[in-house]
């Protein structure tokens, strides 16, 4: 029998004051007043290579091969260092004024408006969130593709490669957002350890299978592919104008396959206060960055090597559908798995927000408060919300919905990496450090920071460029509700 109780989830702040009659009970809470937060380092790494490790490793290939062999590690790196610095930067500003005894700050949006205030509290909270329903999309859209991978390899390896395997993407989308809507009742980031961990292991899995394939097909020497250190060559790959859009578009493919920014206040916030959460942010992220970029690296240049200047979009569909069949379909049902975990990892501050902000307009209102406790074999008591779960369950289906009526992949992730590495992964970090460091202006740190903030800005806007004139080629070519292969 389901009992119904008042109980604050953890998207609402317990007074403080309210424990303090009670020792044992304040043992089980942080300063704050909410329960004690246990995460750690690791924890907090695998929280940021589930996040960075995505889809976008598998257009690594195709980026190096649009910039070559000088220009695409080059790239790679600096992205990797400038996400690494910014990323240090806004760990600091988890807790204001002191970034080890301050105020905690729950989500992006708090960070800048302790820091900054104003009108960017807006603008952060915009461009955060809409990065992250696009990413939710995304990862739909990719994972389906996957999925359809694998049916068409079986489909392939039963019936011969002469078959005409055509198979629609719109079912696997289905079943993706029907997972989904089961995983969306995790009712915090918190609870999302254990699912962070295996996507992570999941993501080293099939990064692991591409850079084997890759390397033993550049080494078989069998196919004589080109590359070059300048990439795609003008007038016999690519036309001139072609060769500038793709240039852009690469840059911000890669930009968005280091983009965790939108998240990492939120990871923060999982982390137990000794040692300070700032130290232990920072040290996840140096192994989280560190680690990404080793594979990025070895997953874009061993793939160009692989592919030369005809490296697919998605890396993995280039070794075909051919043997060994089975390592491909295991590869994208790794992809499928760590893409699951990945959505959770994004969406829950989006279900956060929302159920903060509805928690605090209605705050009387027994349907977005009360809560019912389920006895659940084995596992104990499990806590159903009736607004978590109607509103949780439409957000999947409507991005599920969006994902079906916009399928691309190598333009929509380079729009996204575009449109969120400045503001959240450069701007506002340098911003806040400043206010908080409270810098000399015109000083030679002032300077140099803002001169990194306007090169990353001037990077965002000509790969959003890219990305955007790809889409139009893309939307002249898409024919809606035919069957996607």
């Amino acid at each position: 029998m389901a009992r119904e109780m008042q109980k604050n989830s953890m998207f609402i702040e317990h007074d403080p004051e309210s424990y303090h009659d009670n020792g044992n009970i304040r043992k089980n809470l942080d300063d704050d007043g909410r329960d004690k937060r246990t995460g750690t380092w690791l924890t907090a790494s695998a929280h940021i290579i589930t996040a960075v490790i995505g889809s976008g490793v598998l257009s690594l290939a195709w980026a190096i091969a649009q910039l070559g062999w000088v220009a695409g590690p080059a790239v790679l790196m600096t992205f990797s260092f400038i996400t690494y610095f910014t990323s240090t930067l806004l760990a600091d500003c988890y807790r204001s004024p002191d970034p080890v005894t301050g105020k905690r700050n729950y989500t992006y949006m708090d960070v800048v408006r302790a820091n900054l205030g104003g009108r960017k509290v807006q603008l952060c909270g915009l461009a955060q969130y809409v990065n992250l329903i696009g990413v939710t999309i995304g990862y739909t859209i990719t994972a389906s593709i996957s999925m359809v991978a694998v049916r068409r390899s079986n489909c392939f390896h039963k019936n011969g490669h002469d078959v005409k395997c055509h198979t629609s993407n719109y079912p696997f989308m289905i079943i993706f957002a029907c997972i989904q809507i089961v995983l969306s009742q995790i009712p915090n980031f918190h609870k999302l350890s254990w699912l962070s961990i295996l996507a992570a292991i999941m993501s080293f899995a099939y990064s692991s299978i591409g850079l084997g394939l890759s390397v033993v097909k550049a080494a078989s020497g069998g196919e004589h592919v080109r590359t070059t250190l300048t990439g795609v060559t003008v007038g016999v790959d690519v036309s001139g104008h072609e060769k500038v859009w793709r240039t852009f578009q690469a840059i911000g493919d890669i930009a968005f396959a280091y983009a965790y920014s939108t998240v990492l206040i939120e990871i923060q916030d999982t982390l137990r206060s000794s040692p300070p959460e700032n130290k232990a942010m920072k040290r996840a992220t140096f192994v989280g960055v560190s680690t990404t970029t080793v594979f990025y690296v070895l997953c874009g240049c061993v793939g160009y090597a692989a592919f030369g200047n005809d490296a697919p979009g998605n890396f993995l569909t280039g070794f075909g559908f051919y043997e060994p069949f089975w390592l491909i379909d295991f590869a994208n049902v790794c992809i499928a798995v760590h893409l699951i975990g990945a959505y959770q990892v994004f969406c829950q501050p989006i279900f956060g927000f929302v159920e903060r902000w509805s928690h605090k307009q209605w705050p009387e209102n027994k349907f977005i408060t009360s809560e019912y406790a389920i006895e659940v074999p084995f596992c104990g008591a499990y806590f159903v919300n009736s607004f978590r779960l109607v509103w949780r369950t439409a957000y999947v289906i409507v991005t599920a919905l969006i994902a079906m009526t916009f399928p691309f992949f190598n333009d929509f992730l380079g729009l996204l990496g575009a449109a969120s590495f400045w503001p959240l992964t450069v701007y506002f970090p340098i911003e806040m450090y400043i206010a908080q460091s409270k810098l000399q202006k015109f000083s030679f740190t002032w300077m140099g920071l803002k001169i990194l903030s306007w090169a990353c800005l001037i990077v965002s806007i000509v790969a959003a460029a890219g990305s955007i004139q790809g889409l139009a080629q893309d939307l002249k070519k898409y024919k809606p509700f035919q069957s996607q292969q």
